[in-house]
């Protein structure tokens, strides 16, 4: 199985377990004399079979993304590396929108405001790292669907 499968059976499996819980939660408690709609043993089995089966999976994926080696980096550093850049270029972004906010005054005395930074070099720097982001999303994507899972 290569480890895209089964990063997708993954996110499948969470999104069951996400379900599971609100159909046991709509079970849990019935009026006196009612039955409730699905049997909260079964779907508590069902619980221990997707968790059995997601915990595997997450193990075999973590295990291959700390073996799995392209150009000296692990898949883990990778997605490390892309994480931290994403969140990077999100300040950075939020901070060039304040830095470029206009300041409307209504006469000329007022005080006037200017920005601290230079928008457009800073605006080259976040495009930059939006490129970095985008070259180590493919290299990562790349290497999800070229390797097999451990």
């Amino acid at each position: 199985m290569k480890l895209a499968t089964a990063l997708s059976e993954r996110a499948d499996l969470q999104e069951r377990l996400s379900e599971l819980g609100i159909r046991m939660n709509n079970n849990a408690k019935v009026q006196e004399g009612d039955e409730p709609s699905e049997s909260p043993k079964e779907l508590m089995e069902e619980l221990n079979r997707i968790l059995g089966r997601l915990e595997e999976l997450i193990f075999r994926i973590n295990l291959t993304n700390s073996s799995t080696k392209k150009d000296g980096k692990t898949i883990t550093e990778l997605l490390a590396h892309r994480d931290c850049l994403k969140m990077r270029i999100q300040v950075m972004r939020n901070f060039l929108d304040s830095a470029s906010s206009k300041v409307r005054r209504m006469t000329h005395s007022e005080i006037k405001v200017k920005s601290t930074i230079s928008v457009p070099e800073l605006q080259k720097e976040v495009d930059q790292m939006s490129k970095e982001l985008r070259q180590c999303d493919e290299q990562i994507q790349e290497m999800n669907w070229t390797t097999e899972l451990l």
